[in-house]
């Protein structure tokens, strides 16, 4: 099927925005405001505290979490633990009993009423302003018999919110042969952050769909001989504060839009878009400052007397996005990261596709590069290690591509380009699916408006 893409009049629509509403997670986010519907956040982090978080201190083998917030140099996970607007510096104290986590905030008096209004814990405890934060820890966990605490220490910077000399602070409250019973909180947080809930799933579904409308939109702008890659980003990022979005990632680099050859992750440049290019636009968003989104749609502009793209690039395609569907198929519980990705390396080199310095894939939730298994390490000279060994399961949502990579000349020089057909896919109980129907074809652009 060949897809034109044409301009829908002298200006975009931008009033359609005000009649574009989609449901989420049971709410309404409104793309004029998405922040004034109901931010599903405050139910769906309580959700994960009962369902999920028990699994994830079993598998870390701890029978308590502290987790500190402090303002200014907060945790990496207050968000999720109901600290994110901490003043003064608080504890939020997590334990496992018969299979049933029971949750503790101990805070300064400024934060008292607020933490205790969000019901996400299960008590409160009040410090009096000269109250020593670290004596009220080490007292909670003395009383509850914690054998192995969990802390946020570890080389993963998502599990290390917890300073030297907090840490210090901690074990001296704690005394002598504490010590050794804290233990890393790394694989509770890799464990616990993977799994999306399926109504957090709904959530990002819907942050898919209106990330691609917008791809559409920003490709309905470009002028052959006139548009700049630069000028396509800045149209998404009027779009995104009109609809009053996040970036999903450094603001600087999302979008990308590159018409040239491969850059990776990098900003968009003043290259002219000119007949002849394949035009990639890597691109996420934020909603309800929580969860992100993460895709990426091609176009080819039409040359003068062309209807469709060059037989070649029509193969590419084809490959990229076979390859792509090979992952889908790869990606089921039980799969470890390194083997979906191994997948696709063995198709595009039966295929002819030059080698990628890039993984398959990737988690993608509350950072576009979230915790979890990732898809990589399936190259043929590379043993597999690190989080490319993690096993996959129900609940994970991943952002992957399909590649195909030739070779080109840039300015003289010998250079590459990449298609990178990416999607967004959560995986069952059986298999996985993608969030929103995926790019069939490349988006067609014609050479004169």
């Amino acid at each position: 099927m060949v897809r034109i893409v044409r301009h829908p009049g002298l200006m975009i629509r931008r009033n359609w925005i005000a009649l574009l509403v989609l449901s989420v997670g049971g709410g309404l986010l409104c793309a004029a405001t998405p922040e004034a519907a109901a931010n599903p956040w405050p139910a769906i982090r309580r959700a994960r505290v009962e369902r999920l978080l028990p699994a994830a201190m079993q598998a870390a083998g701890a029978d308590a979490w502290v987790v500190i917030c402090r303002e200014n140099a907060n945790d990496p996970l207050a968000l999720h633990v109901g600290g994110e607007n901490a003043g003064g510096q608080a504890a939020f104290l997590f334990f496992l009993k018969d299979g049933r986590v029971s949750s503790l905030a101990i805070t300064p008096p400024g934060e008292a009423t607020a933490l205790k209004d969000i019901g996400l814990h299960d008590a409160y405890q009040v410090m009096e302003r000269d109250a020593n934060l670290w004596a009220a820890v080490a007292e909670a966990l003395r009383e509850r018999g914690a054998t192995a605490v969990a802390v946020n220490c570890s080389a993963r910077a998502v599990a290390d919110g917890l300073s030297h000399t907090q840490r210090r602070e901690l074990e001296a409250a704690l005394g002598a042969g504490w010590p050794g019973r804290l233990v890393s909180s790394e694989e509770l947080v890799l464990t616990w952050l993977a799994v999306k809930l399926p109504e957090e799933v709904a959530v990002m579904r819907e942050a898919a769909r209106l990330t691609e409308r917008l791809l559409h939109e920003a490709y309905a702008t470009v002028m052959p001989g006139q548009t700049t890659d630069a000028d396509v980003a800045r149209f998404l990022k009027g779009r995104m504060r009109e609809l009053g979005v996040g970036d999903a990632w450094a603001p600087d680099q999302n979008p990308n839009v590159n018409s040239g050859p491969d850059r990776g992750h990098s900003h968009s440049t003043g290259k002219i878009i000119v007949p002849g290019d394949v035009i990639q636009i890597d691109f996420g968003i934020l909603v309800h400052g929580v969860w992100c989104s993460d895709l990426q749609r091609f176009a080819y502009v039409l040359r003068e007397g062309e209807a469709a793209p060059p037989p070649e690039i029509r193969r590419y395609w084809q490959n990229a996005v076979q390859g792509h569907r090979r992952v889908l198929a790869a990606l089921r519980p039980g799969a470890r990261g390194f083997e979906v990705d191994r997948v696709q390396r063995e198709w595009m080199a039966a295929q002819g596709s030059l080698p990628v310095p890039w993984g398959t894939g990737h988690p993608v939730g509350y950072w576009a590069h979230d915790a979890g298994p990732m898809l990589t390490g399936g190259q043929p000279d590379r043993t597999p290690a690190g989080d490319a060994l993690r096993v996959i399961a129900p609940g994970m949502v991943f952002a992957y591509d399909g590649f195909f990579c030739w070779p080109i000349e840039h300015q003289g020089r010998p250079a590459t380009k990449t298609i990178s057909v990416e999607e967004m896919a959560v995986v069952t109980a059986t298999g996985a699916e993608y969030l929103i129907p995926p790019q069939e074809d490349l988006i067609l652009i014609p050479p004169r408006r």
